[in-house]
């Protein structure tokens, strides 16, 4: 199931570069909460022994 396009980047202050999403100077102060908010989720938990954030138990004695 695709995930649903945040309204952020329906926003005419929203300029989609490739590894650079950012907002035009003058952006609503809520369009940049959301896209901070939206940035910030993405963000990957690279512990040792988990997968973004999951704990993944390894069968050690084999």
């Amino acid at each position: 199931m695709p995930k649903a396009q945040p309204d952020f980047t329906k926003s005419p202050y929203f300029v989609d570069e490739p590894g650079n999403w950012h907002l035009r100077e003058g952006a609503p102060q809520k369009l940049q909460k959301e896209l901070q908010q939206y940035l910030e989720s993405l963000t990957e938990i690279d512990d040792s022994g988990t997968i973004n954030g999951n704990t993944i138990d390894f069968p050690h004695n084999r």
